[in-house]
């Protein structure tokens, strides 16, 4: 993996706040041509510092309301167990993200739904069916004071 300079950096900074800038509006902010930061874009991209570009979208404009942190047990920490745990729970799409923990427990799920009845069912019909589960326990988010997805740089 190649080493960012500053430009990089700058880069980087500005297309985390608004990926939809053009090469010509980054370079006219940053004083570079726009085939420079159109060729430092690219090699970002192969190198893997820019994973993907989306869209955010704000969850309750899409009726996905109710927002929980499931902390998970598992009755084994084999290999194997983990790992089909792992398959099993990111196919599902109620989970945004999914995180294998030290501590106290195993993973940590963040988990949308559009309310209570949603949750509800996810939570019988898919993940307590899940094997090797000892314990899951549900924290549901009341308010949100900070939502970021730029890293600092």
């Amino acid at each position: 993996m190649t080493l960012l300079d500053p430009t990089d950096i700058e880069i980087l900074r500005l297309l985390q706040k608004n990926a939809e800038l053009s090469n010509k509006e980054i370079a006219h902010q940053i004083h570079k041509s726009i085939a420079a930061v159109h060729e430092r874009i690219r090699k970002l991209k192969e190198s893997g510092y820019i994973k993907r570009t989306v869209a955010l979208l704000d969850r309750k404009m899409i009726n996905r309301n109710l927002m929980a942190f499931c902390h998970v047990l598992l009755n084994n920490h084999a290999t194997e167990t983990l790992q089909s745990f792992e398959e099993e729970v990111i196919q599902f799409p109620e989970v945004m993200e999914c995180f294998q923990m030290t501590g106290t427990f195993d993973f940590i799920l963040r988990v949308v739904a559009t309310d209570i009845d949603a949750y509800h069912q996810f939570y019988r019909y898919k993940l307590a069916n899940l094997p090797n589960i000892t314990t899951v326990q549900t924290f549901f988010v009341l308010s949100e004071a900070k939502s970021e997805t730029a890293y600092p740089l």
